[in-house]
């Protein structure tokens, strides 16, 4: 608990205490007073303090006015106790508002604890620990055991595990090693990291972050700025209301006193204050905001959460956020070998290669490699490779090295690339490779259409065949393939115009070509974790671990931080009006007022918490 919370939880107990001895002691009146007073004083200070500072600014008519002006009133008609419970409630309503916005905070300022503080720089042998701005592309940098990663950069020597919870949700530590790119804000656990930096403080993934984190509260929901507005002429109104009330009624009709339609006004304005609707709204967004972060997606507004509570379709682009992006071998066919005997021949014939699809199958293979078994290894341009493994010649490659070879009968298809092997004499089989779809793609799907999404479409530039496949394997509702990058932004376009009266359009993407569709929708997700810096800046919603499952759970944690905003309108407003109305009848009392302002604003503070448990999502 933060100090100011603590000074405040203080006054409360000591108001409480003070308004009980006031209140139930035979203590002669000018002690009850003096008492009831400082209990006054104590619990409201800064509420007067601030109404006065807002009216000298020219901001006379918000809460702390109202509270002021309504319980001065109390006072003046001698209904003490009533002046003081009503300031004290509010000090109550503020402590809970205030525990409330820091827990909505906390999972949103964990992002904020992903700033690096300082750099080791590796300079001339010498180890010198700088500010991460001074640091410059090309520059080698060491992160020990512990210490947060400051840069984006390649991992020239070491192997560790790193913590990325606070990047992408995701609590199983992540391994890299010598070669793999590493991310700025995770956390080096094990072993020490040289790595060489490739962008500069301002332009590295941590940066980005705390960049959308800090602006995301700029961008107000519809529900929002509506609220913003009702505040404006709402309060304004009231207090003209509650003045025409305590005048004219003793004025206009016989009988009616002014003491009367005074205590009847007080208890007008103090029902009338909008705390619980400028503060519970707000507060509903932003919980949702910090419950989607917990789950390792960014979201750069609360206005993208409440378009994403109505979307009819979502439009995927395939490589890198359908599937992995990386090639891998998904069948073996051999007609003479076993599995493994014809994976270690194909690695072996591979074993000079760095061509993506040769590193999958010596992935696939997964044993070392005696090179001193392979001799007068030959790559044969656009067709394959020849090499000699244990004084035999082995071909490894393309239809038209098999041809070249004299053997015609081999299968082809369009769905996968295949690597056929032969040796001088005859056909020995071949290895299919594919771009591997995502694990939970299937699932993402299925998440969308039991959350409302009524249409899943893929764009891609990929051959008919493997978009097919794809399409298929994981039950989308529609694709296209085959397109170039002005293409997909055309198509998106189209999908957009047509879908529009239905509901709103979504694209989800993670390449360079994919910005402008991202730009164009209207809601753009980004995989960040393989993403583009280009996709990552042009989305309003970025999936840090490239889950493309979590879109169903950020659209369920959208409609359920909306219905949680407009529970709150409908109940502060209902419940205001029937109490102001009752008010204004002299029905309602002091204690009536408390609950219709400072009851109301914690019971809508309340609900609006639950926008931060995602748990069941």
């Amino acid at each position: 608990m933060k100090r100011k919370q603590k000074i405040q939880l203080g006054r409360a107990a000591v108001s409480g205490i003070l308004l009980v001895m006031g209140a139930l002691l035979p203590l002669p009146e000018l002690a009850a007073f003096i008492i009831l007073i400082a209990s006054y004083l104590i619990a409201g200070y800064d509420t007067l303090l601030t109404a006065i500072r807002n009216i000298c600014h020219g901001q006379v008519f918000d809460e702390n006015f109202l509270m002021a002006i309504a319980t001065i009133g109390a006072i003046g008609l001698k209904d003490y106790k009533e002046a003081v419970f009503v300031m004290l409630f509010y000090l109550v309503g503020t402590i809970f508002e205030e525990y409330a916005v820091n827990k909505s905070r906390g999972s949103i300022s964990e992002l904020m604890d992903i700033r690096p503080d300082y750099a080791n720089l590796l300079k001339d042998g010498h180890e010198e620990k700088v500010d991460p701005y001074e640091v410059a592309i090309g520059d080698i940098i060491l992160v020990k055991p512990g210490e947060r990663v400051p840069l984006d950069g390649v991992v020239l020597e070491g192997h560790s595990s790193l913590d990325t919870s606070a990047l992408t949700g995701e609590s199983l530590p992540q391994d890299v090693t010598a070669e793999q790119p590493i991310t700025s804000g995770c956390i080096n656990l094990t072993g020490i990291l040289k790595i060489k930096v490739s962008s500069e403080f301002d332009q590295s993934t941590v940066a980005k972050i705390l960049d959308m984190v800090e602006n995301a509260g700029s961008k107000k929901a519809k529900v929002e700025k509506f609220i913003t507005k009702f505040a404006r002429y709402y309060t304004p109104i009231v207090v003209i209301a509650a003045a025409l009330m305590a005048v004219i009624p003793p004025l206009a009709i016989p009988g009616q006193t002014f003491s009367d339609w005074i205590s009847r006004a007080l208890i007008f304005l103090v029902i009338s204050c909008p705390c619980a609707l400028v503060i519970s709204v707000p507060l509903a967004f932003f919980g949702g905001v910090g419950g989607a972060s917990r789950c390792g997606i960014l979201v750069k507004g609360s206005n993208y959460l409440e378009a994403l509570a109505s979307v009819d379709t979502v439009i995927f682009d395939k490589t890198g956020t359908l599937t992995t992006g990386t090639f891998s071998v998904t069948d073996v066919h051999s007609l003479k070998l076993d599995r493994d005997q014809f994976l270690e021949l194909a690695a072996y014939a591979e074993s000079y290669s760095d061509h993506p699809i040769s590193l999958s199958i010596k992935e696939a293979f997964g044993k070392p490699i005696d090179k001193s078994r392979v001799s007068d290894a030959e790559e044969i341009s656009g067709k394959g490779v020849k090499s000699i493994i244990d004084g035999k010649a082995i071909y490894a490659g393309n239809s038209k090295l098999m041809r070249s070879l004299g053997i015609d009968e081999f299968p082809e298809t369009e769905s996968a690339t295949l690597v056929h092997l032969a040796d001088e004499k005859e056909y020995l089989g071949y290895i299919s490779i594919s771009d591997t779809i995502k694990k939970d793609a299937a699932a993402a799907i299925q998440g969308l259409k039991d959350a409302g999404v009524r249409s899943a479409v893929m764009l891609t530039g990929d051959r008919l065949a493997v978009a097919q496949k794809v399409a298929d394997t994981i039950n989308l509702d529609a694709f296209h393939a085959e397109l170039l990058p002005g293409d997909k932004v055309e198509l998106a376009e189209e999908i957009i115009e047509t879908k529009k009266a239905k509901g709103n359009v979504i694209f989800v993407g993670d390449g360079i070509n994919d910005a402008p569709v991202l730009a164009r929708a209207d809601i753009g997700v980004a995989m960040g974790g393989l993403g583009s810096e280009a996709a990552i800046e042009a989305a309003d919603i970025v999936i840090m671990d490239d889950q493309p499952s979590k879109l169903s759970v950020v659209i369920k944690i959208a409609r359920k931080t909306l219905t949680i905003a407009k529970q709150n309108v409908v109940f502060a407003l209902a419940v205001k009006a029937l109490v102001l109305v009752l008010g204004a009848l002299g029905l309602a009392s002091m204690w009536a007022a408390v609950f219709a302002d400072v009851g109301v604003a914690v019971i809508a503070i309340l609900n609006s918490m639950r926008a931060l448990r995602t748990k069941n999502l």
